[in-house]
């Protein structure tokens, strides 16, 4: 199946603790159906000190979220769905609100 949501979208968290928040996609897990975003679902995580990190402590850092949780955001930052259709013989993704192509 195609991919909907790529890295370097904008996308509008839909559920969640950061709900309404927009963020970039960093990442996208395909196969555990989960995105990383900049900046959103952040948690802490206890590090031991390393010879990378020789302070250790407590760092944030984000999580994945579900692809589900979240909706790619149209260029007037609104959520939308994503479609596809085919143009000058290549397929490309549009916003189901305002019809414009998706770059990404």
């Amino acid at each position: 199946m195609a991919a909907k949501i790529k890295k370097g979208d904008r996308v509008v968290v839909l559920t969640g603790k950061d709900k309404g928040k927009t963020g970039q996609v960093l990442k996208v897990f395909p196969k555990e159906q989960r995105v990383l975003v900049e900046g959103l679902n952040m948690v802490q995580r206890h590090t031991r000190p390393s010879q990378g990190d020789p302070q250790g402590g407590i760092k944030n850092k984000e999580a994945p979220l579900h692809v589900s949780n979240v909706a790619v955001a149209d260029s007037k930052g609104k959520p939308t769905r994503v479609g596809f259709r085919v143009e000058d013989g290549k397929k490309v993704r549009f916003a189901k609100t305002t019809g414009e192509v998706i770059h990404g």
